[in-house]
């Protein structure tokens, strides 16, 4: 009970395939990233997706600008100090890249976080940007499940196609072996509309990976288990 309170809930990833190449650092409480981690991801923090404060870390380089902004939320509202790089096959389009990272992500989150005990398990928000307003519930179920409805129109947001989107938050939870239900409630701008759903998924994760004091060493689950 002791050593899994006192864990660093900390992972370093890397992930290389003919399509892309990804490494990833990730600690789900922010603070310092574990020891040995590629210097080039944090080489540079003067990126438009880059931050240092004294909680967080966070840079993030996968070739897609909009995807990094997304990425740089997701970590920024979640708490959690974040580095990923990506090299991968751009010329063909934006899927491997944005498909693998989310991958990435979601392995690295699972491995970071270990078994889920003593924390909330469930967690939900709602996150605004103007007009725009987006509702995410989480549970961490080990059981990978995504309902994901933004309402997107436009083809892309930048270089990141509009079918993307979604399909990164199903390619995080499907790794990350979570249930995540997402739903952009209204909005008329699609930027606004995505930045917003992202916000409302980093709340309700840092909701759901909170420990819950005087629940230590406890498994939230009727079955007593959460590993199958």
């Amino acid at each position: 009970m002791g050593s899994e309170a006192q864990r660093v809930r900390a992972a370093v990833l890397a992930r290389d395939t003919n399509e892309t190449k990804i490494q990833l650092a990730i600690n789900i409480d922010g603070g310092a990233f574990p020891e040995g981690i590629d210097e080039r991801l944090v080489a540079s923090l003067e990126g438009h997706a880059s931050q240092a404060t004294k909680s967080q870390t966070i840079s993030i380089n996968t070739g897609i600008g909009f995807l990094d902004h997304m990425l740089h939320a997701l970590a920024k509202h979640a708490g959690w100090s974040l580095a990923i790089r990506c090299q991968g096959d751009l010329h063909i389009d934006d899927h491997h890249s944005a498909e693998d990272v989310c991958i990435a992500l979601g392995s690295a989150f699972k491995e970071a976080l270990g078994a889920p005990i003593g924390v909330a398990r469930f967690g939900s928000a709602y996150c605004p940007l103007d007009e725009a307003l987006s509702r995410a519930v989480v549970d961490l179920s080990n059981r990978p499940y995504a309902i994901i409805e933004l309402g997107l129109k436009r083809e892309k947001i930048g270089d990141l196609s509009c079918e993307m989107i979604p399909h990164c938050m199903e390619s995080f939870a499907q790794a990350a072996r979570v249930t995540i239900h997402v739903d952009c409630l209204r909005g008329f701008n699609d930027h606004h509309r995505a930045e917003s759903a992202f916000k409302a998924l980093a709340v309700a994760l840092r909701m759901a990976t909170t420990k819950v004091a005087g629940r230590e060493g406890e498994v939230p689950s009727t079955k007593g288990t959460l590993s199958t």
